[in-house]
């Protein structure tokens, strides 16, 4: 409403709203407050449930401190602190239900329960709360810090959480921005259904506390003595590495991880030398965590004995498990299936490896097959058109393998003639083609090999072919050369070239190169 100076009947107008909105707050439907009532009815259920659980988890509780006072006697004194603490909350909200609905004929008839007067009256006097009001607030908070202060720690926060009355101030910002006392916010004007289904989920929030706080004890303390859920799996087989084709003989096994289960003391070897605890392994829940380095390829065991503590005593667990390392590849093996190639008069560069198998335990055998170092081979194929390469190696179970692989052989591609390094054809004025070289080169060729040109024939247009030894034109080709005029085209065939350190191989005959004259 606005502030300031306001006429009566301003006043008078402003208070028949405020009613009016009242009027409308309160005309609920019938619908609604069935809803609320169903919903109550279900939290009750649930409520009852929780009770049943709870009884339960505390007796588990209970015999756990039979056994062994010592270790679960503190835990089972909280846990019925915490079971008393939350009866006694839940029989007071209880008490207050009771109230609510006394004198009502039909306790069930949710439609009718649309007056706030219960509450109003009981937790309100005027703008501040009544002394019921305060004792009501006060039994909340001491219930939730109580608890707060005796449940586990990982439980804190959530009951505070929980059971939070606004901020710092006990204040709860309402949809308009404005601010308003915790109490009156969720039970001031509301009607008979709905406050009762908001205090039956209080005693749900107390009932799942309980709940909760049990549980952990349980769970977090004794559980692990005497079901699953701190165990883990893993696999255990004859040996840590298996080949395709192989029958895998392993299985799943389960083991304890928490610190009842963890070794106090272990004496291993790998391999026959000793390790050191901290530096090769360290002692963990549910075992030993192994810090030692993958090592060479090949087959490694670790063996000797762990110890448990068990009724003050030590109990012995044999260790004897085996590991392979395999060579760690440097990349990937990238091949296109129908190029499987070598060149004869060539020295092609071959890798050749066997995964999982050291290269000084790897063989290769083929004609022309030589080894330079570790899996680096060279091929110098000889006559046929295959030739047929076998790598053998030995597995680490002893077992031998040996995998074979063809390969196509081929000629060196037939050279193209060059003059001053251009192929084909070229353009050059007379001086420069007496200067030139003349050369044989192998265009997109993987490998590069060093041609030499021995001789070659020069034509001139209207003049004998001149047949010239070497890599130049000589005196003969040079005075055929002055006769030629512009635009003559000049041909240089039958070039005889060679492998310069392989002058064995017999290269195809060399393609012409062809030279206009531009003077």
């Amino acid at each position: 409403m606005a502030g300031g100076k306001q006429t009566p009947r301003q006043k008078m107008i402003n208070l028949m709203y405020l009613i009016f909105i009242a009027m409308l707050a309160l005309n609920m439907s019938k619908e609604v407050l069935a809803a609320f009532g169903i919903m109550n009815e279900k939290l009750e259920a649930s409520n009852i449930k929780t009770s049943e659980s709870n009884d339960a988890f505390l007796g588990s509780l209970e015999t756990k401190a039979s056994e062994d006072a010592k270790k679960y006697g503190e835990l089972y004194q909280n846990g019925q602190k915490i079971k008393s603490m939350s009866q006694e909350y839940f029989d007071y909200l209880e008490g207050i239900k009771t109230g609510m609905t006394e004198g009502l004929e039909d306790k069930k008839d949710y439609a009718r329960m649309d007056n706030s007067d219960f509450l109003d009256q009981m937790l309100f006097q005027g703008d501040n709360l009544s002394k019921k009001g305060k004792d009501f607030m006060k039994r909340l908070t001491d219930y939730r810090d109580q608890v707060a202060a005796i449940a586990p720690e990982s439980l804190k926060e959530n009951v505070l959480v929980r059971f939070k009355t606004g901020d710092e101030n006990g204040k709860v910002e309402k949809r308009d921005g404005t601010k308003q006392d915790w109490i009156n916010y969720h039970y001031e004007g509301y009607p008979l259904v709905a406050s009762l289904a908001k205090l039956t989920a209080l005693q749900a929030d107390v009932k799942s506390t309980e709940e909760d706080a049990l549980k952990s004890m349980l769970e977090g303390e004794l559980t692990s003595q005497v079901s699953l859920t701190n165990f883990r799996t893993s696999l255990a087989a004859s040996k840590s590495a298996f080949y395709s084709g192989e029958k895998y003989d392993g299985k799943i096994i389960i083991s304890k991880t928490d610190a009842s289960s963890t070794p106090v003391r272990a004496e291993l070897t790998l391999d026959g030398r000793k390790l050191s605890e901290g530096k090769d392994y360290a002692l963990e829940a549910g075992g030993i965590k192994m810090l030692i380095s993958a090592g060479s390829a090949g087959d490694h065991e670790v063996a000797g004995t762990m110890f448990f503590m068990q009724d003050g005593e030590e109990i012995p667990v044999e260790v004897k498990n085996s590991f392979a390392t395999i060579s760690k590849p440097n990349a990937a093996l990238i091949a296109a299936d129908k190029m499987n190639v070598v060149y004869r008069g060539v020295a092609n560069p071959m890798s050749i490896s066997i995964p999982g198998i050291p290269d000084n335990k790897v063989t290769a055998s083929a004609p022309g097959l030589s080894k330079r170092s570790a899996s680096k081979y060279v091929m110098n194929p000889g006559k046929g058109r295959t030739v047929r390469i076998v790598a053998s190696g030995v597995l680490p179970d002893g077992q031998r393998i040996s995998t074979p692989a063809e390969f196509r052989i081929k000629d060196i591609p037939r050279p193209a003639g060059s003059i001053r390094g251009e192929s084909g054809s070229a353009k050059m004025p007379r001086k420069n083609l007496e200067i030139a070289t003349v050369g044989a080169l192998l265009e997109d060729f993987d490998f590069d090999l060093n041609l030499k040109v021995s001789g070659f024939k020069f034509k001139v247009p209207g003049q004998p072919t001149v047949s010239v030894n070497g890599n130049k034109l000589d005196s003969r080709a040079k005075s055929a050369l002055k006769r030629a005029k512009r635009g003559d085209a000049v041909q240089i065939f039958d070039v005889n070239a060679y492998i310069t350190n392989n002058k064995s191989y017999k290269l195809k005959k060399v393609s012409p190169v062809v030279v206009e004259i531009t003077n």
